[in-house]
């Protein structure tokens, strides 16, 4: 856990915080605490996901999905406000490690452990199967490790099973490489099945330390999980059956959690919990982290509620603990959890007003583009799997948008020419000498009364007169990937100011809505200002530093 930032609110909902546990694809997680003295791990979404009313419609939607899902094994929703301008959501604080950080410090679980924890999941996934619900993402950083048995956690992609309520209605499978199931890599239909393979590959991983499924790329390791074996390593006897039958290519082939339960545990993991589980050192682990926990005080500072400055990008695991997962392999590893959030639309849908062809809710301009948030991703449209694509990225990985685009002005006249400068406050003809050039830095919106880092600008200006364009405007999300790009026609200039407007380029790629808003920039000394009115996107507003 770290200690809250400056930026960092001091309440959320009741809720007193007492730390930054971390960070993932959908926004960031504080540890705190009710007036009544409970624990809790408080997840707040990213401030650009708020803009957007698909998002907060699925939110709510997995919202209701965790608060049905109750078990002994898991980690329960205590309170949600999916209605706030930032929507957050809090569930019982699990004070133990992630089954990654156990086996990547300590090494494999002994038998029995791994015995203890494969019942407990399995009875865990029962209860979630019980209600028609799929958890999608089960894997060794989303099992925590405390002395009263194992917790399944972060149910935020959890989807019902019925299309309605599930990514997988617009051709999208959501997981991690290497646990992700053969039908869940193929775009095909997701049944409870795809949670008892994942499960197959956690227990596996415990109990050896490498997963079943190993590769040096998310695109080796989904080759694999379709079409190889698992590599079940020194697995042994009974273990190692049951294991392999979770692994089965065909999910009719697999066993039920019940069963997989009544095989590891016939008498229920509680009774084998309750006569002590977990080896000797994760014993001191998980209790030197219990009184760490009674002794955490809130901070003094004046109590501040409200949304979160995002001033640093955000990877990893949605849940409580947040930590790199040590599961992936070391080719995947610095990519932190290799899963995406993203929003996809199928169809048009009807606004309010009935027009077609339309879509209702907030949209998001170039300023504040919902781009997709996370990196190393396996995400199937349609059967076919995407690979470390992100919008404005070449197969190299180099990020292509921020280059001037083709056809847009260069970073200097081609003919050296350009605008004499004007006194201030006089009208000048043409874009003066001094705005042109490159221009990058973060931009902040306005969400709730309160100014929300939201990613990066980079500005290109070049020579052009009143109503020719004269640059572009590139946003990158908080994570550094390109989210949209906008053109910028000339309406006037004096020395000091421009006033454009700023209108989609149309780029392939591009999250940026129709229409056009207007944009000032301004010299202030070294610096260019920018500002733009649209309150759709929170009137964004950047102070950017000239390339050089």
């Amino acid at each position: 856990m770290q200690p809250l930032d400056p930026g960092d609110p001091r309440s959320i909902g009741a809720y007193r915080l007492l730390g930054r546990l971390g960070a993932g694809g959908m926004g960031r997680v504080y540890l705190g605490r009710s007036a009544g003295g409970r624990t809790v791990a408080v997840k707040v979404v990213h401030p650009h996901f708020a803009l957007d009313e698909e998002f907060r419609a699925r939110f709510r939607r997995e919202v209701e999905a965790a608060r049905r899902v109750g078990g002994k094994w898991t980690a329960p929703v205590l309170d949600a406000d999916p209605e706030a301008s930032v929507p957050w959501v809090a569930t019982g604080y699990v004070a133990g490690p992630a089954l990654s950080q156990a086996v990547s410090s300590h090494g494999p679980l002994p038998v029995p452990a791994v015995r203890v924890l494969g019942a407990g999941l399995a009875e865990a996934l029962a209860a979630v199967h019980a209600l028609e619900l799929v958890h999608r993402d089960v894997k060794p950083s989303n099992v925590l490790l405390t002395l009263d048995g194992p917790r399944l956690i972060d149910f935020g992609i959890a989807r019902a099973t019925d299309g309605t309520a599930s990514l997988t209605s617009t051709g999208v499978s959501v997981g991690s490489p290497g646990y992700m199931s053969p039908e869940q890599i193929l775009g095909k239909g997701v049944t409870a099945a795809a949670d008892v393979f994942s499960l197959g590959a956690v227990l596996a991983y415990a109990a050896t330390g490498e997963a079943p499924f190993p590769g040096d790329s998310s695109a080796a390791l989904l080759y694999k999980v379709v079409h190889e074996e698992p590599e079940l390593g020194s697995l042994e006897g009974d273990l190692r059956e049951l294991v392999a039958d979770c692994l089965a290519k065909n999910p009719a082939a697999r066993p039920a959690p019940a069963e997989i339960a009544s095989r590891l545990a016939p008498g229920g993991a509680a009774g084998l919990v309750g006569a002590g589980w977990l080896p000797g050192p994760l014993v001191e682990q998980v209790s030197r982290a219990a009184v760490t926990l009674l002794n955490l005080e809130p901070s003094p500072d004046p109590v501040v509620s409200g949304p979160v400055a995002f001033s640093s990008p955000a990877v990893g695991v949605f849940g409580p603990p947040v930590e790199p997962p040590q599961d992936a392999p070391p080719a995947t590893q610095g990519a932190s959890n290799a899963r995406l959030s993203v929003s996809v639309t199928a169809d048009s849908v009807p606004t309010k007003s009935g027009a077609p062809g339309e879509r209702g809710g907030r949209k998001v301009s170039c300023t504040v583009a919902l781009a997709v948030a996370g990196a190393l991703a396996a995400v199937t449209f349609g059967g076919a799997v995407l690979f470390d694509l992100l919008p404005g990225r070449n197969d190299k990985g180099s990020d292509t948008a921020a280059r001037p685009p083709a056809g847009s002005p260069s970073a200097e006249p081609s003919d050296g020419s350009a605008a004499e400068p004007t006194e201030p406050g006089e009208s000048a003809k043409e874009v003066p000498k001094a705005f042109i050039g490159a221009w990058k830095g973060p931009f902040d919106v306005e969400l709730a009364g309160s100014k929300i880092r939201a990613g990066t600008f980079r500005v290109v200006i070049g020579t052009g007169k009143a109503g020719a364009k004269i640059g572009t405007v590139n946003q990158f999300d908080v994570l550094g990937n390109f989210a949209c790009e906008d053109n910028l026609v000339l309406r006037s200039a004096t020395a000091t100011e421009l006033v454009a407007d700023g209108k989609s380029s149309g780029k392939a790629g591009n999250n940026c809505t129709p229409g056009a808003h207007t944009v000032k920039l301004r010299l202030t000394g070294a610096r260019l200002q920018y500002t733009s009115q649209e309150p759709r996107a929170g009137d964004p507003r950047a102070l950017l530093d000239r390339e050089r």
